[in-house]
């Protein structure tokens, strides 16, 4: 059985940030969530969370069937925080340790950590040119390992080597639960170091594996602001590839941001300033222009979203053509052919086949029956301060510019709204409905004149 053990207990002060570290959003989603995402990913029946700054927050956010959370009241060091959660573990499962704030490590370096661990302690290291704040991997002169030496401790001769130790370790509970009580504190910063079960179980004469990684992302953690940037555009980058590799057009990797989970026909092309977040998937000839923004929605085969749209919680159908500067709210639907234009919100609608809103407008608890055709400055008065209300145009309904529709509302087929009308009352079919005060020209109207005074 697999445990994993997630240390997320860090202030994080160099954040300078009243939000815990593991907190801070990387591609949309906190630190901390990549990390459980991967935990999952390898099969662990039971993760561990240990908290500390911030702890009520965390564990709000972690909270799930398969995590618990440990508290690490007091921050003193990755062996006590270790200590909080290894009583919990069942002692004939394989721990593997991860970090909260190490967002991107790869489940391949993971599986052959865990793989490796069976017989005995299998630790991940890497190589770095610049390794300046990490422990340093000691070996012997024939390459075996010997220990993990933290920075502040390290000899200058050590400081020189460049293979860090990335924290990350998997051996079974029982054997990391005997250890854990045997480190010590004797150490520059006073700390329990979770490296130091390293050296004893080599002095035990258990074997100590050590898996190296060559992934970058496997050892870039975040303390500081400009790391987290720095992470999310080589993440971002990453996940364009991966939507290119899938047949879609980028106009700019840098200026796309992906902040969820993305599936993508063919020929689909992406514009520049474009953010796509939660679940959104886009059939094969799907064109997204520039700067819009596009959240859990689900985008049909050549379907067009022109620029500055934004599109949350929609369906839209093969051959819609959306905006530009259009606005898709929860619940609506666009169907085959359907125009939803400039400055029109949408809002729990259903637009039908071929149906156009092409300017103007506000369409919100409407069902839009096919090839109807909703004018400039139309709006539908859904709300009457307590409840809302539908309106249903049925095919082929013509409403003129200026109009209001008052819910609840029916118009039927072929109905027609004359311009600048209030509509309160069902339309029949084929029906004219004019509702506008009547008109008056007044002959030998003079124009008001401003005072010879005045400026």
């Amino acid at each position: 059985m697999l445990e994993v053990i997630i240390l997320a207990a860090g202030r994080g002060s160099r954040m300078h940030s009243n939000i815990p570290k593991v907190l801070h959003p990387l591609a949309g989603r906190p630190l901390v969530g990549h990390v459980l995402g991967t935990a999952r990913d390898l099969g662990a029946e039971r993760i561990h969370v240990v908290v500390g700054h911030g702890a009520d927050l965390v564990e709000a956010e972690v909270s799930a069937a398969d995590v618990t959370c440990h508290l690490q009241a007091e921050q003193r060091g990755t062996g006590h925080a270790v200590q909080q959660a290894i009583g919990s573990c069942d002692p004939s499962s394989t721990v593997l340790v991860l970090y909260g704030d190490v967002p991107l490590i790869s489940s391949a370096s993971l599986r052959e950590v865990i793989d490796l661990s069976s017989s005995g302690v299998a630790m991940l290291s890497a190589t770095l040119e610049d390794p300046l704040g990490y422990g340093r991997v000691i070996r012997d002169e024939v390459g075996v390992f010997i220990a993990v030496v933290e920075e502040a401790d390290a000899s200058p001769a050590e400081k020189q080597l460049n293979e860090i130790n990335t924290g990350v370790l998997a051996v079974k509970a029982t054997a990391l639960m005997a250890w854990l009580e045997g480190i010590g504190n004797d150490n520059a910063q006073s700390e329990y170091y979770l490296p130091d079960v390293l050296a004893l179980a080599k002095a035990q004469g258990v074997p100590v594996t050590v898996v190296h990684s060559t992934s970058m992302l496997d050892t870039l953690g975040v303390n500081t602001p400009q790391q987290l940037e720095r992470l999310e555009r080589l993440h971002q980058a990453e996940l364009a590839d991966q939507l290119m590799s899938a047949g879609a057009v980028v106009a700019d990797r840098s200026r796309l941001d992906i902040r969820g989970d993305v599936q993508c026909g063919r020929d689909v092309r992406i514009d520049v300033n474009v953010v796509l977040e939660g679940r959104v998937s886009f059939g094969d000839g799907v064109a997204i222009g520039a700067n819009c923004v596009i959240r859990n929605a689900q985008i049909g085969d050549a379907a067009q979203i022109l620029p500055f749209s934004h599109i949350d919680g929609a369906t839209i159908k093969n051959g819609a053509v959306i905006g530009p500067y259009a606005r898709l709210r929860p619940g609506t639907l666009i169907d085959e052919r359907a125009k939803v234009g400039n400055f029109v919100e949408v809002k729990n609608t259903h637009l039908g086949k071929g149906a156009k809103a092409n300017h103007l407008a506000y369409l919100g608890d409407a069902d839009i029956g096919a090839e109807s055709n909703v004018g400039a400055g139309t709006i539908t008065c859904n709300y009457d301060g307590a409840n809302k209300h539908r309106t249903t145009l049925g095919e082929a309904v013509f409403v003129g510019s200026n109009s209001t529709l008052v819910a609840p509302l029916t118009i039927e087929a072929g109905g027609f709204v004359a311009a600048g009308s209030t509509i309160t009352d069902d339309v029949k079919a084929d029906q004219l409905a004019v509702a506008r005060g009547k008109q008056r020209n007044v002959d030998g109207w003079t124009k008001p004149a401003k005072p010879k005074d005045a400026d």
